[in-house]
């Protein structure tokens, strides 16, 4: 029997060279080709033929032609569309870059300005197409190519040829409509009549994706995705990454809302969400504060301040409801609450757990999570904190004089610091032990750390 691109070379053959097979999907395998009149190098797209059977030439064609209407800088154009042997196709120019989803498996985390940007490039493609009425149904990271780093979107309109096309024939093939991890809960719920919020959704969860390192939700099934989708809230962006500003978090958490009326009400209320860089936060949507041991929490509620003075470090907390230099100076409020009796006079010498920046931006302290001990930081002005990743059993956090990175000690004995607004942590000292009766440090303007051990003596070691 003759194969898929054998078919297809010789029904092709006066006007595209067929050169080799580029990729293949739930829909269709794609050739690059060789344009014989235009000389130039086209993506040609072949539907599965099952698939095609199902949705028969004719229909699948006249859909299609919506697409061809589509003329954006971030869209992939329609170059031609046909059927060959049986098998349906159409032609697009092939891109001389990666997809989105090859540049995440490569670094997992996009810078932030780099995701952003390409957010709103794609918020831009979906905001000229939805005022055509055209709905692209399958945002996700494989129909996102990057072309000299720009954003160009793919397959516009296929998704919706196919279904407008195929009828009640779709089931026939087996074919879902959308991708589980991008889908939103209208679409896994499997309505048929969608508008451009569907989209948003899926860019949402690109965005979250390109973000957080992952899609808002995961699973080892399909099912299990849907139902996650239906039911759960993704984790809050700054949980896992504390250096996106609450106003991108907030744009983010709002295209994922479940219900289409919270979402924005177009794509290009989506893009100018993501050009909003401010720190407001927002109660709705903002990082949930983790779960602790109540005499913890009210310690956090302070400013740590751990001096090493005289060969004996002694840590203090030092509750205020702000910090000046001088009655006249300028105020950094961090907490708006009142303070708890632990505070009052003649409460109990607890060891430093919080440490404040040094232009006061913000603070990070030790607290538990889930039985661990992990550090937190929290900016000024925010009513929740965001976990620091990597930094479990961490205890005693201090900054360096330029606020760029913290240093902390960890349960089990070790001296580590790492960069505030993330990083892997480094070990730049292990004492061998974890039975540390108090343990304090700091970070003097030399470079060199100086922290106690369990018999109050001072190891001074220069931080590289």
């Amino acid at each position: 029997m003759t194969s898929v691109p054998d078919r297809l070379a010789a029904s092709l053959a006066d006007r595209y060279r067929l050169d080799r097979e580029l990729g293949a999907g739930g829909m269709a395998t794609v050739y690059l080709a060789h344009d014989i009149k235009h000389e130039r190098d086209v993506a040609i797209k072949v539907l599965h033929p099952d698939l095609g059977a199902a949705l028969g030439a004719d229909r699948f064609l006249s859909e299609i032609k919506t697409t061809a209407k589509l003329q954006h800088p971030h869209i992939l154009p329609l170059l031609d569309s046909g059927a060959a042997d049986g098998l349906l196709y159409y032609v697009m120019p092939f891109v001389r870059g990666e997809t989105l989803r090859a540049r995440l498996e490569r670094e997992k985390q996009l810078p932030i300005d780099d995701a952003l940007r390409i957010a709103r490039e794609v918020a831009n493609a979906l905001e000229h197409a939805h005022k055509q009425g055209i709905i692209h149904r399958d945002i996700k990271p494989e129909n996102i190519l990057l072309q000299d780093g720009a954003a160009v979107v793919a397959d516009f309109g296929i998704a919706l040829a196919v279904q407008s096309a195929g009828g009640a024939r779709m089931t026939q093939t087996g074919l879902s409509l959308g991708t589980p991890q991008y889908m939103s809960p209208e679409q896994a719920m499997g309505e048929r009549t969608l508008d451009a919020r569907t989209d948003i959704y899926a860019l949402g969860s690109v965005t979250y994706e390109m973000l957080a390192g992952e899609p808002p939700f995961s699973g080892s099934s399909t099912q299990a995705i849907v139902a996650k989708v239906l039911t759960e809230r993704p984790t809050a962006l700054r949980t896992v990454r504390d250096t996106v500003s609450s106003a991108i978090e907030n744009a983010v958490m709002g295209a994922l809302a479940k219900l289409p009326a919270d979402r924005p009400s177009s794509a290009a209320e989506f893009a100018r969400g993501l050009t909003n860089t401010s720190n407001t936060a927002s109660a709705s949507t903002g990082t949930l504060a983790p779960k602790s041991n109540r005499r913890l929490r009210l310690l956090v509620a302070c400013v740590g301040v751990c001096a090493v003075v005289a060969g004996i470090a002694s840590a203090y907390v030092i509750g205020q409801r702000s910090v000046s230099s001088s009655p006249s100076a300028s105020q950094i409020v961090l907490w708006k609450q009142a303070f708890a009796p632990l505070l009052s006079p003649g409460a109990p010498v607890i060891a430093s757990q919080g440490a404040m920046a040094p232009d006061g931006s913000s603070i990070v302290f030790a607290d538990s999570l889930d039985g661990s001990l992990l550090l937190f930081r929290k900016l000024r002005g925010e009513t929740h904190s965001t976990v620091m990743p990597g930094t479990e059993h961490a205890v005693s956090p201090f900054f360096s004089p330029d606020g760029a990175s913290i240093g902390f000690l960890t349960t089990d004995g070790k001296l580590r610091r790492m960069p505030v607004a993330g990083g892997a942590p480094v070990t730049i000292f292990d004492m061998g032990s974890s039975n540390f009766a108090f343990r304090a440090a700091t970070w003097l303007e030399d470079n060199t750390i100086v922290f106690t051990n369990g018999e109050f003596a001072l190891g001074p070691i220069l931080s590289s």
